[in-house]
């Protein structure tokens, strides 16, 4: 039987009747190419658009020589959490997720020691969202030595700013090359 944060975490997090499908479809639409044909900066979005490609890319980027790399608390082994039941469907999308990030090139069979559990939250879209559950893992992780600064910090420093931007890379983490043995497993 689940426990209630296990069932909470094994279903979707947003309530379907919270977003109607007209509002769904009309915040997709806000961010296609067609609706920055008003915005001052469509020219060079357009002269650089292969720079937001509307897939995940089917290869890793070109090797820079620079690896992501996750150091574990010195004395700890590995960090396993068992992955707890989830509803079929996003078993099949988790599935589905996964293969087509190994015919890509982003992930591969794995021997890690570490387990963490895999879990689909709905998106506002209709499609699902894959979260790994790294809470064990992040527990053990040593903090970086510079860490991401907090969001009150980022925000006083941008007070005299007139020009922002933001960057989402699509499935950013299976496009970050890793050094070393993995920290990630899926288990269906």
């Amino acid at each position: 039987m689940l426990t209630e944060n296990e069932r909470v975490l094994s279903s979707s997090s947003m309530d379907e009747s919270v977003l109607d499908e007209k509002t769904r479809v009309e915040q997709y639409d806000s961010q296609s190419w067609e609706s920055l044909k008003t915005n001052p900066l469509y020219e060079d979005l357009v002269e650089f658009k292969d720079v937001f490609p509307e897939t995940v890319p089917c290869e890793l980027p070109k090797d820079k020589g620079i690896r992501h790399e996750v150091e574990i608390k010195p004395g700890l082994k590995y960090c396993v959490m068992k992955q707890w039941p989830l509803p079929r469907e996003q078993v099949l999308a988790i599935d589905k997720f996964f293969a087509d990030r190994l015919a890509a090139g982003h992930v591969r069979e794995s021997t890690s020691p570490h387990s963490s559990p895999t879990l689909c939250v709905r998106k506002a879209t209709g499609g699902w969202r894959i979260v790994h559950a790294f809470n064990k893992l992040n527990a053990a992780t040593v903090p970086a030595q510079t860490p991401i600064p907090r969001k009150d910090v980022i925000i006083d420093g941008m007070s005299k700013s007139t020009i922002f931007s933001s960057m989402d890379l699509m499935d950013g983490f299976y496009q970050n090359p890793y050094a070393g043995t993995g920290h990630t497993v899926y288990r269906s």
